[in-house]
């Protein structure tokens, strides 16, 4: 079910992903493609930075092979990182696959107030499309 430090999503483990997403905890969820030769050498990268994020959920999601899991995201390139806490997006973009960037990314959004990342989500037209179309906690409750 694991793959070391991170979840993999697939049909097995879609209630322990539920039940990460549901947590109040951070989620990091990278997106991406299983034919895409980026997404595979990052993927080394995303599990180091889920080791040095014990308190955070890391969840791998190829967007293709398990569409039928989590709907139809845009994802213009690879690889998207998903950052949400609780039911709040706090960020959705294509990320350089550098694990110091993407490690200062989590960083920086943890630090912030819950109330401030509440503010945040609604303060521009992209973020609100974040909370309508990117939540995992709304793509994977309907999986069933």
């Amino acid at each position: 079910m694991r793959s070391m430090h991170s979840l993999t999503l697939d049909s097995s483990t879609l209630d322990a992903a539920v039940a990460a997403v549901h947590d109040d905890a951070w989620t990091v969820a990278c997106l991406c493609a299983a034919w895409c030769g980026t997404c595979a050498t990052y993927r080394a990268t995303f599990e180091s930075l889920a080791a040095r994020h014990p308190d955070k959920h890391f969840i791998w999601i190829d967007i293709e092979d398990q569409a039928a899991l989590v709907g139809d995201l845009d994802v213009d390139n690879f690889p998207t990182l998903l950052l949400q806490r609780g039911d709040t997006v706090a960020f959705f973009g294509t990320m350089v696959p550098d694990g110091g960037v993407a490690d200062r990314l989590i960083q920086a959004q943890a630090e912030i107030t819950p109330a401030e990342l509440a503010r945040l989500a609604q303060s521009s037209e992209e973020r609100r499309e974040w909370q309508r179309d990117c939540n995992l906690r709304l793509l994977l409750g309907g999986a069933d």
